[in-house]
């Protein structure tokens, strides 16, 4: 008995002193449970909608004023006619426009027929869904509040709610793009977050660092044959998404594969990095499940909308390249929307590649010094 407690014993000791496992055993679950907690919510918080008012009179003003004070929704911009509503959605920043009809105000103070009209963003259909009830119930709830003769208004005011991009609310129209970057991101990563962490391993990283090569032809190097086979499965992807599950191509298909391109080096420049601080593959493999894995999938908009997230979580997202990809295929595969909409995206997912490489480049110099 006594040698079997002093092996409990030694086996606590070696736990207990390495830093990594206790990380594991014991701040992971933490994190876990704060991130799943914070990130999946059902309920609707400061949506950023436009409002399109035909009306511009003292009701207008105060259903808007209603809506922006429910805590549901932010009117963050006002459009001026309907041929801006197809703009203000392919830029991703509203998720709703609310069409105010002329003379509001006197049709619904005289009991005539109003008709308000909900046009809403169904990239995520689910989610669009909800919007559109918590926005019909406010109407209503503002209508019967406003009118003299309450039952009589009620029975006036109708809510329309017409979808954009998605009219048939089929939630593959969300999950493929999802499912897309989540893939490209995690088998991009986890195949080149290997390989230098591999050359190390077996020992025959001395021999690349003798080499004529320079630093930043052995990382490209090990990035290259990993871009055309990504690049080979993202296209796969694409064409299953378009042809078994219907998902349209709106957009550019050149445009497409460039941001697909742009997105798996980013996410391969990423691996390499983790491979350059990694000893064994063991351990790159680990640490890219650990890093990418969750993150991609809560933290990107693939499962919850990123504006329902707590402040910091959503300035977290911001270092998640595949949230930047996803805004990018939806809106070029369902809002056919161009280059002039997501430049922004591109622009930040080749800062990142930049960075991940610099880094990569930064650390093989210090091995070979």
């Amino acid at each position: 008995m006594k040698r079997f407690i002093g092996l409990l014993r030694k086996e606590f000791y070696h736990i207990f002193r390495d830093m990594r496992t206790i990380m594991i055993l014991f701040g992971m679950p933490i994190v876990q449970i704060l991130i799943f907690g914070y990130v999946i919510k059902n309920e609707v918080k400061d949506v950023d909608i436009a409002v399109l008012d035909h009306a511009k009179d003292e009701a207008a003003m105060e259903l808007r004023n209603k809506i922006q004070a429910s805590g549901y929704f932010n009117i963050v911009e006002d459009l001026q006619s309907r041929d801006d509503i197809d703009a203000a959605f392919k830029k991703g920043k509203v998720r709703e426009v609310v069409v105010i009809p002329q003379g509001f105000g006197r049709d619904l103070q005289g009991g005539n027929p109003v008709h308000i009209q909900l046009l809403l963003d169904a990239t995520d259909p689910n989610y669009a869904q909800l919007i559109g009830n918590y926005s019909e119930a406010i109407c209503m709830d503002y209508a019967g509040e406003s009118v003299i003769n309450p039952q009589k208004g009620r029975g006036g005011v109708q809510v329309e709610s017409r979808m954009f991009f998605n009219e048939e609310m089929k939630s593959s129209f969300l999950f493929v793009p999802g499912t897309m970057a989540f893939i490209l991101m995690l088998l991009s990563a986890l195949m080149s977050s290997v390989s230098i962490a591999r050359e190390k391993e077996f020992g025959s990283m001395e021999v690349l660092l003798v080499s004529p090569l320079k630093p930043i032809q052995v990382v490209m190097g090990k990035v290259m044959p990993y871009v055309i086979l990504a690049f080979a499965n993202a296209i796969s992807v694409i064409l299953v998404g378009n042809i078994v599950f219907g998902v349209p191509i709106v957009g550019s298909m050149l445009l497409l594969m460039l941001s697909s391109v742009l997105f798996v080096l980013t996410a391969l420049a990423l691996g390499i990095m983790i491979s350059t601080i990694s000893n064994t593959q063991q351990t790159a493999m680990m640490v890219s499940m650990f890093v990418l894995m969750l993150p991609t999938m809560l933290l990107s908009g693939f499962i919850f909308p990123v504006e329902n997230m707590p402040v910091f979580l959503q300035w977290l997202s911001c270092i998640i390249p595949a949230r930047w990809y996803l805004e990018i295929i939806k809106g070029i595969m369902l809002k056919g929307a161009g280059m002039a909409f997501i430049w922004q995206q591109m622009l930040i997912l080749t800062g990142m590649f930049i960075v991940f490489i610099g880094i990569s480049v930064r650390n093989y110099k210090i091995r070979l010094e």
